[in-house]
């Protein structure tokens, strides 16, 4: 403040030379300074977004929730000093826009505007209702979120200029989201691309009953990823070789399928349903593991920069497993156990919990996503760390404990032999890919 304007003013004095007082900005607050409350409340909308939108299949589901977790790091990032941008590391992501370092940014209200920015991009087809959710959720966190959205320091000049950061942010992110395909490899988007038309062959996938649908993104595998050189880059081990002999082990794995899930025990059946995640029902397995990053954030009472780390790792995993997987899933093209079964075991089976997904056998897509999310998990938080998952509460279901991430992947992949709707091979396969993933995923520098 300008002493001799004040002294002058106070003594009804006048002062030559003297000058109008300017108000001080406050000095800007670190990234980790703020609670990661903002982070956690999107992304809780986003799981009632991802559940209650159409077309949020588990690919889908996985791309938007990671182009929401990579905005709200890159939003919030010129606020943490030892922490560095992600462009130039991610495919075809060059630059972002940056933070002018002399001017002061209120990191909540970044995070703030550029979520509710891409939460919209991203949920275009939401409901009236859950876009008034996002218009509602915007407006209402600085005065849910008191401690962190402080009046006394969140100048005017200071509020806009972060809001414009944040929403700058989310469009340079979204027009990078614009050029990797998965606008395309959907729904009626993909306007110029023939009906799919699966191989036929002995051993390949077909539709399964009882609906017999028709392969679902056959070419999800191309959509570009965020961190693999390619989707083939982290390609899951070879499945068991398609037999038909009764000695074979194509032929007994099929056999395990068939007695397990003729026999499975309460316990296998409420965890086939507890894991099964069917969108439209849940937020899709990418939103469990979501469901339970954000638990904990909340429980270790993380910052905004833990937040934003945490959940951009983790989505981008989750994200490129998808890919990943379904790249394999349509070259191996393998049969589904309800088609081997009914013709070589019994004609009349089918899984009695579920109905088999429509796209081909291997690897098992949940293995892949569970695996990756879990060794992610296993880097933020400890690898032996203790949780208590609490997704399907509100379902009756849970909630469950797990004395490791990977334990509960594990149970997880298992889940989808107690279905009756994967090979023992298909889980394996996926669990290894899925690893594989989050290892290139990890490897992403964060810090400087």
């Amino acid at each position: 403040m300008k002493r001799t304007w004040l002294f002058c003013s106070l003594l009804w004095l006048g002062c030559s030379g003297a000058t109008i007082a300017q108000p001080i900005e406050p000095v800007a607050r670190p990234t980790q300074a703020f609670s990661s409350d903002v982070a956690t409340e999107w992304f809780n909308l986003g799981l009632l977004l991802t559940q209650q939108t159409p077309g949020m299949s588990p690919p889908v589901a996985a791309r938007a929730l990671a182009y929401l977790g990579l905005t709200l790091y890159e939003s919030v990032v010129p606020g943490m000093p030892q922490q560095q941008t992600l462009a130039g590391q991610l495919n075809e992501l060059q630059s972002l826009p940056l933070a002018q370092p002399d001017e002061v940014l209120h990191w909540p209200t970044v995070a703030n505007a550029a979520m509710a920015s891409m939460t919209r991009m991203m949920f275009p087809h939401a409901s009236a209702e859950n876009k008034t959710r996002i218009d509602l959720l915007e407006r209402s966190l600085p005065q849910k979120l008191g401690r962190d959205f402080e009046p006394s320091t969140l100048h005017a000049d200071i509020s806009n200029r972060s809001e414009t950061f944040g929403k700058l942010m989310a469009m340079a992110v979204m027009t990078w989201a614009r050029t990797d395909g998965g606008h395309e490899a959907w729904g009626p988007l993909r306007r110029y691309q023939p009906n799919y038309v699966p191989p036929s062959g002995t051993g390949q996938w077909a539709p399964t009953p009882p609906n017999f649908a028709p392969a679902l993104l056959p070419w999800w595998g191309d959509v570009r990823p965020f961190v693999l050189t390619g989707a083939g880059a982290c390609a899951a081990p070879p499945p068991t070789p398609y037999a038909e002999a009764t000695h074979s082990p194509f032929h007994q794995e099929a056999l395990e399928v068939f007695q397990v899930s003729n026999q499975a025990t309460t316990e296998q059946r409420q965890l086939a349903l507890y894991w099964a995640d069917d969108p439209l029902k849940t937020p899709t397995p990418a939103g469990h593991w979501v469901f339970i990053a954000a638990d904990l954030l909340k429980q270790n009472k993380a910052t905004l920069a833990q937040a934003a780390q945490t959940f951009a790792r983790l989505n981008i995993a989750m994200a490129d497993g998808f890919i990943a997987g379904w790249k394999t899933k349509y070259q191996v093209n393998l049969v589904r156990p309800v088609t081997y079964i009914q013709l070589a075991i019994d004609s009349n089976w089918t899984p009695t919990l579920m109905n088999t997904p429509p796209f081909p056998e291997y690897p098992s897509g949940h293995s892949v996503v569970s695996s990756a999310a879990a060794l992610v998990l296993e880097q933020q938080f400890g690898a032996t760390t203790r949780f208590t998952d609490n997704t399907h509460n509100d379902r009756g279901w849970g909630p469950r404990t797990f004395t490791s991430f990977r334990a509960a992947a594990d149970e997880a992949a298992a889940s989808r032999l107690y279905a009756g709707i994967h090979f023992r091979s298909g889980i394996e396969g996926g669990k290894a890919q899925g690893r594989c993933v989050a290892e290139r995923v990890n490897g992403l520098v964060m810090t400087r």
